[in-house]
């Protein structure tokens, strides 16, 4: 139950008017039932229905007040009244409920979005991105789910209360012996419920990891296939999708026996409680026959909530990892940087800027200056940190020593936000969304147009083939961007990051796997932006270095000019 609680403090309103129509139901329903005593009254037994006793005086002294005569069409209509009435607060509550799950969902995804959107890039760097969208899709979703039996559990405990309410005032001898037992068979019970409650949370646990693993698998298809090695992924996810598999009937198990024993034992629980009644209280009949159509309907009730109370459980577990996922992004959120407004008219200052993963040491005391205007290249081994000087530069990450200055300003002084929308970044692993030319290099921003994606493919050297594709720019480029060619996809990224005319324009490998065809026209692109943007380019490629004004080589953790 603290999950239903954690929804009701979340949307404390919905919650409110939810209940609050479940409980008006829940009373003009018990009202409705209370003249069925009168009602078997006047047809089981006449003369008693001119002198009745307990429930049956409480409906006719009620009556009375209003000068209405307990007449068998009167309390009838009274009893259809009321339960027409129950209905439709049911249907109002059970709309409500209906717009919370959806709510909850799109909540959840958007507090997961927003909090991962937040999150500092050392965040990134060790989340998995399958958990990231099984999180999103599938978690979501069964969260959701688990307010919707969470309520649907409230709806039953709550027609238990009334129907119980109901009986004591029948008989309250016969309700505490139906009720003990009743009690006594719902524990046995128990296990079979958090049966599927376990096998909910392994569900939660296999779904991310297989899903984890999936993308990885579907990130790396082509050259797993190309290596003729895609087998060596298939037994780790068919171990998992068997492990899912088994999760899944574990919880139908549990879900089926809980059907199967409910009947008989709640059934019998119902007939010696019914038993006890008649032959040690001496219950009277019309009495009796009501404390049964009661307790059938408690024991209805009691059957739902547990139904409920096991989809619950099989769910919730979802929604736990979900915020734990939520809370985790949140914990790591970027640090406020400072207000200052940056510039760019003078220079990029590494300052003694050292960085240490842990206790490894990833750059010593590194000075660097990359005038504005320039071109500046980074050189060096795999793994002497060029991809990490441009992270420092774009404040994704924050040095353990020294400071990164922009026209003489600390990087923690600037507004961190406003420096980053003044670069334009190429990164060697290139993205494209499945989308046309013009929404890659736009990313959906609604005050760009044509005519800016056309300035920027210019820019970037690419508005010639662009204009040859079928449609223009408006030419779907296919997964990943699968139908364009490898230098059709870094002009595209290129022109992406120079739509919005940066300060700094950051290229990481930006030729890399190029034809010398390709590779001349992309150093073209870049020849014609010098002195107009800052550019500091991270390659190997001889081609590029040979355009920089200056070159730092980077090795064992310090930077030379070369």
């Amino acid at each position: 139950m603290r999950l239903v609680w954690s929804f009701a403090r979340a949307h404390p309103k919905r919650t409110l008017i939810t209940l609050g129509c479940l409980l008006l139901a829940g009373l003009a329903e018990g009202v409705g039932l209370t003249t069925l005593l009168p009602v078997i009254d006047l047809v089981a037994s006449p003369e008693s229905a001119e002198d009745p006793s307990g429930l049956a005086k409480i409906v006719h002294d009620a009556l009375a007040v209003v000068h209405l005569e307990p007449t068998l069409g009167l309390l009838l209509s009274l009893l259809v009244g009321l339960i027409v009435t129950k209905a439709a607060l049911v249907l109002i509550a059970n709309r409500q409920v209906g717009y919370a799950v959806a709510q909850i969902a799109t909540d959840l995804r958007l507090s997961l979005v927003r909090a991962l959107l937040g999150a500092r890039w050392a965040y990134y760097t060790r989340k998995p991105v399958g958990s990231v969208a099984n999180a999103f899709a599938t978690e979501a979703e069964r969260a959701s789910q688990a307010y919707l039996h969470g309520a649907l559990l409230v709806t039953s405990l709550l027609q238990v209360g009334v129907y119980s309410v109901l009986a004591f005032a029948v008989s309250w001898q016969a309700a505490v012996a139906a009720l003990g037992v009743g009690v006594v068979a719902s524990v046995a019970l128990r296990r079979v419920i958090f049966a599927a409650r376990r096998a909910g949370a392994r569900q939660t646990e296999l779904l991310k990891n297989s899903l984890g693993h999936l993308s990885d698998a579907l990130f790396a298809v082509k050259p797993l296939r190309a290596m003729a090695r895609e087998s060596l992924m298939g037994p780790l996810l068919e171990g998992e999708t068997l492990r899912l598999d088994r999760a899944i009937r574990g919880e139908v198990l549990s879900k089926e026996g809980l059907k199967a024993l409910q009947d008989p034992i709640l059934v019998g629980s119902l007939a010696l409680g019914l038993y006890i009644a008649l032959a040690s209280f001496g219950v009277p009949l019309a009495s009796l026959l009501m404390i049964a159509l009661l307790f059938s309907r408690t024991l209805a009730a009691v059957n739902r909530a547990q139904k409920e109370y096991q989809a619950l459980g099989t769910r919730e577990s979802a929604y736990w990892s979900l915020r734990k996922t939520i809370d985790e992004a949140e914990a790591h959120a970027e640090r406020q940087s400072g207000g200052l407004v940056p510039t760019l008219e003078r220079e990029i200052a590494l300052c003694g800027v050292g960085l240490d993963y842990g206790d490894a040491p990833v750059l010593g005391r590194v000075d660097i200056e990359i005038p504005a205007g320039s071109i500046t290249a980074l050189v060096g081994p795999s793994g002497a940190g060029k991809t990490t000087v441009a992270d420092l530069v774009i404040g994704l990450i924050t040095p353990t020593r020294g400071e990164v200055r922009v026209d003489g300003v600390s990087l923690e002084d600037l507004d961190l936000r406003r420096w980053r929308s003044r670069i334009g970044y190429v990164p060697q692993e290139l993205f494209l969304l499945h989308g046309s030319v013009a929404t890659n290099v736009t990313l959906g921003d609604p005050e760009l147009g044509d005519d800016d994606v056309r300035a920027a493919l210019r820019a970037a050297g690419a508005e010639s083939f662009v204009a040859a594709l079928p449609e223009g720019m408006h030419t779907p480029v296919g997964e990943r961007g699968s139908m364009l060619s490898g230098g059709q996809r870094q002009r595209i990224a290129i022109a992406r990051a120079l739509i919005h005319e940066p300060d700094l324009l950051i290229l990481d490998e930006a030729t890399t796997a190029l034809d010398p065809e390709t590779e001349a026209a992309v150093c073209a692109t870049v020849e014609s932006l010098r002195g107009r943007i800052t550019i500091l380019s991270i390659s190997h490629q001889r081609a590029l270095v040979d355009l920089a004004d200056r070159v730092y080589r980077l090795e064992n953790g310090a930077a030379k000019l070369a």
